[in-house]
């Protein structure tokens, strides 16, 4: 799960995503990466190959009118963000075939 979750962070890098902030503290990438999907995960109580296998389903979940809408919208929607960003990491990467 490391190894993926490094690679997101990198990939988010990769598409401008702050590394940084202003003050030198952990942004997006790290946010995204090591905060919002690993707590995505254990909120679903499942693995991330079954996150890599599920993710269209989940980002609905997670998304607008999905059952877990609230969530999803919290901190500025930076969960389903997340999610969404971590969709097309793993469609760029082909884990889906």
């Amino acid at each position: 799960m490391i190894e993926i979750l490094n690679s997101f962070e990198k990939y988010l890098e990769d598409k401008g995503y702050s590394k940084l902030t202003p003050f030198g503290k952990p942004s997006t990438t790290h946010d995204y990466s090591q905060r919002r999907i690993p707590a995505i995960i254990s909120r679903e109580g499942i693995s991330i190959n079954r996150l890599i296998k599920d993710i269209s389903m989940v980002v609905s979940k997670y998304d607008s009118y999905g059952s877990e809408s609230d969530y999803g919208n919290k901190s500025n929607r930076a969960y389903i963000n997340a999610l969404k960003r971590f969709e097309e990491y793993i469609q760029s990467e082909n884990y889906l075939q």
